[in-house]
């Protein structure tokens, strides 16, 4: 079994916390991982939700449910989210560290219901499906590094476009990892089918689910670009808030991020528009009809596909690192004309700063953005990285570097 970067995180977070939440989309490897945590590390009993007669027992005695002696993991919690002022009633009269893990495939976080019931007794983790870290096994520690300045030492990564095509193609879901093309078409289209129609239906009160899913194609036809309800409405021939609106349902079951924009008090010429980024590039690519010929050779979407893919690496690796807590991650862009693909912000207020480029041959001008904020920012600027489909590491200048995309997953 691949090992999960987040395991050792959850089971520390149930020596903390009366309550911990793994949030994620489906077949991430959530059940196979608090399983496996409850029959080893975390002894516990382990009830899905996904099963019919647990759910009715569930929504009709939620206290009677959760009082049990021992502990207790349930698996797909929103689907029963009265379950959550039940379980408070229980972590307020008993302080005990690690009473109860919970798994969820929508953040139950924006469920009116959920949002109050457990403020300060429960730790909320994402797992995402699989990085590249972790199919490859590295034991790298790419941000961790790139926090105190340490620039990737990578030499023969792979070269081009061809190097990477396969793994951006594939993306991160472990159903598709040993699949050929036409394995991975029929999953990723039954998993967006299934999505749409199950899950978007108990999350919100939406009538047409079909509008949801043209609205997570066009996401998928401008990843990597602003995010622009009225733009997106005009295309789909509806309205901007409903727009609005079904982004945000595709957000809450994590298949679509919005990388927010960072503004670190260098003015008010800050465009404060969000990203939009499909959150698996195998998804994307399939909604995108993409094969692996075409990521290669498509310029019109290989620079949004690979921009896209790192995005998905970095918030993955945040997500799982042992200080993610700490970092949050953004894009930067100014009416001047600057802009950074992704800014990584410690809570300290360092910052490292990453540029994609979805070529082998590094510019000068492809540096502009993170020279910049470097200038800017003085030392709070720990690094500036230029991912790149080049084989090699280069210097380019004062805590800049040229890295190789291998980089993120790389010992």
């Amino acid at each position: 079994m691949i090992q999960r970067l987040l395991r050792p995180t959850i089971v520390s977070a149930l020596s903390e916390a009366r309550v911990v939440c793994v949030l994620g989309p489906r077949q991430a490897g959530k059940t196979t991982l608090v399983r496996s945590i409850a029959e080893n590390e975390y002894p516990a009993h382990y009830v899905s939700l996904d099963d019919p007669g647990a759910l009715d027992r569930a929504l009709d005695d939620p206290t009677g449910f959760v009082s049990g002696e021992g502990r207790l993991v349930i698996d797909e919690v929103q689907r029963a989210p009265e379950l959550l002022l039940a379980i408070k009633r229980v972590v307020d009269s008993n302080n005990e560290r690690g009473q109860f893990l919970l798994t969820g495939s929508a953040n139950i976080l924006t469920h009116p219901r959920v949002a109050d019931a457990l403020p300060g007794r429960v730790d909320y983790l994402t797992l995402w499906p699989f990085s590249q870290k972790e199919l490859s096994g590295s034991s790298g520690r790419f941000l961790e590094n790139a926090l105190v300045g340490l620039a990737p030492e990578v030499t023969n990564a792979p070269a081009g476009r061809a190097g990477y095509a396969e793994r951006v193609v594939r993306g991160g879901f472990a159903e598709v990892a040993q699949s050929g093309a036409s394995g991975r078409g029929r999953f990723f289209t039954g998993y967006v089918d299934s999505i749409l129609g199950r899950e978007v239906s108990e999350l919100a009160a939406v009538k047409n689910t079909q509008a949801v899913g043209r609205v997570l194609r066009l996401a998928a036809a401008r990843s990597a670009a602003l995010t622009n309800f009225s733009l997106m409405g005009r295309e789909l021939g509806i309205d901007h808030k409903t727009v609005a609106a079904h982004l945000r349902i595709l957000e809450q079951l994590f298949l679509v991020v919005q990388l927010p924009a960072w503004h670190p008090n260098l003015g008010h010429r800050v465009v404060r528009t969000p990203k939009l980024h499909v959150a698996d590039t195998g998804m994307l690519c399939s909604l995108l009809g993409a094969d692996v010929a075409r990521v290669e050779a498509d310029n019109a979407i290989a620079g949004s596909v690979f921009e896209s893919f790192v995005v998905n690496e970095v918030v993955r690796l945040v997500s799982a690192s042992d200080i993610g807590h700490q970092l949050r991650a953004h894009h930067y862009r100014d009416r001047q004309g600057h802009e950074v693909d992704l800014v990584v912000e410690h809570a300290n207020g360092d910052v490292i700063c990453i540029e994609v480029k979805a070529s082998a041959t590094p510019r000068r001008r492809d540096l502009a953005g993170l020279t910049f904020l470097r200038d800017a920012l003085g030392e709070r600027f720990r690094l500036g990285l230029l991912l790149h489909l080049g084989e090699d590491s280069i210097r380019l200048g004062d805590r800049i570097h040229a890295v190789p995309l291998a980089s993120l997953w790389s010992d």
